[in-house]
Order: structure tokens, then sequence, then C-alpha cells
């Protein structure tokens, strides 16, 4: 038991070590082209970005950040709110689904974006706005996989809960339909969280919002300081990847530990 901890460890301390090399080997590939470019407007070096970081980090961490992740907060919690009980209904109910799924798939296809006018004249350049802007993006990869999850479900296992006593559709869902839905719901959460992301940045930069980190990467780029604007960019990439792993970690590596899958 002992050799294997000792192998894992290994193993864990070799990959760290191989995606520290691969980004340090990104920075310098990074630094040495913007040396050779020579024009901080195409590109920006990483020092001059570090230096930019040194120059704005409070401001950052004390009212960019905070503003990005209450709009990304109001979004995804509305739409988890509306997709959770909309997808379940439709995937366990032959009847909603032909009910609701035409008024779906019309308003689906229509690009988060596209609602950055009607959230300005609906709530103005208020948080509300952003998160409206948030939601469009996060409610339909929940809806989709919540509906695959339900109605993917065999009907055996249905079948076999009722025979053990479970008669009302509430407990079919409860102790049947959702944990077996889970890891589909999961997976939608996931990509809900990634699409939600980039259209906070898209409605901040179009005037949903007048603070964040999508606002401050167009107000920047209006100023030609595009060493800040590349700072924001990472900010936003590194932010998008703690927010991914974590939710990982919690709810696929943690909550969902039971499922088969691959092990290396």
């Amino acid at each position: 038991m002992g050799s294997n901890i000792g192998v894992t460890l290994r193993d864990w301390i070799e990959a760290e070590w191989i995606a520290a090399l691969s980004l340090l080997g990104l920075i310098i590939g990074w630094q040495a082209s913007a040396m050779a470019i020579n024009d901080t407007l195409i590109l920006p070096s990483f020092l001059q970005v570090l230096e930019a970081f040194t120059d704005v980090w409070q401001v950052m961490l004390s009212q960019d950040l905070p503003t990005s992740i209450l709009h990304f907060g109001i979004g995804m919690v509305a739409g988890l709110m509306v997709a959770l009980p909309l997808g379940m209904v439709m995937g366990w109910s032959r009847f909603a689904d032909r009910v609701l799924d035409p008024m779906v798939e019309v308003i689906r296809p229509i690009p988060p974006l596209a609602w950055i006018p009607f959230a300005i004249i609906w709530f103005g350049l208020t948080q509300q706005a952003a998160g409206f802007v948030v939601f469009t993006g996060a409610v339909f990869p929940v809806l989709i996989n919540t509906y695959v999850g339900f109605r993917s479900l065999p009907r055996v296992y249905v079948e076999s809960a009722m025979v053990l006593g479970g008669i009302r559709d509430i407990d079919l869902i409860r102790y049947v339909a959702f944990p077996y839905a889970l890891p589909s719901i999961a997976g939608g959460v996931r990509v809900a969280m990634g699409t939600a992301w980039m259209v906070l940045v898209a409605a901040e930069m179009f005037g949903v919002s007048t603070s964040g980190l999508g606002y401050k990467i167009w107000y920047n780029y209006s100023l030609h300081r595009m060493d800040y604007v590349l700072l924001y960019m990472i900010s936003l990439g590194v932010i998008g990847l703690l927010m991914d792993r974590t939710f990982r970690y919690l709810v696929e590596d943690k909550l969902l530990k039971w499922r088969v899958g691959l092990t290396q």
C-alpha cells in the first residue's frame, strides 16, 4: 500500500512539473516574440503585463473581480432555478415535452449577446442586466443536459422502483430519475459555467455594466493600453480555470466518485 501511495505521489509531482515547464516555455516564447515585434500595441511582453498587474492588482481584486463574480452568480443561480425544474418536467412527462419543446427550441438558438439591448432597456446599466445576459447563456446547457439525463432513464429502473413501492411521480423522480441523471446534469452545469463566463465578459464589454473584468478590457482598449487588456484577458482565463477545477473536484471527484470511468 505504501508503495502505491509513493507511485501516485511521484506521478502527481511529475505531472505538475511537466505542466510548470510547459507554462514556462509559453512565457519564454511570449517574451521573445514581444521583444522581436517591439510594439506594445501589437503584442505586450510578459514583463509589461506583469508590471501592469502590480499597478492595478488592488483595484482588480477589490472592485473588478467581485463585480464580475456577482454578475456571474446572478446569472448562474437564475439559470439553475429555471433550467433544472423545466428540464426535469420535460424529461419526465411526454405531454410537457410536446408543449414546451417548441418554445425552447425557438428561443435556444438566439445568441445570448442578442439579448443585450433588451437587458439594457429592461434593467438599465445594473447588476441585474449583466446577470440576465449571463442567464441567457447558462440556462440552456443545463436544461438540455437535464432533459437528456431524465429521458435516457431505463424503464426497468422505474418499474423496479414501482415494484418496491415507489408509486408517486415525486418519489420516482427523487429516488430514481434525479440520481440517474445527476452526471448528465453536472456536465450541463460545467458547460453552462464556461458559457456564462464568456457571455459575462461580452455583456460587460458592450455596456451592460460600468465595471468588471470585461468592462476593463474595453475601457483599456479605448486608451490603447494593450498591456492592461492582455492582463485582464489572462485573469479571465485563470479565474475560469480555477472555477472549472473547483467544480470538477467538488462535484465530479467527490459527489460523483461512484461513477465507473477512467481510473488513471
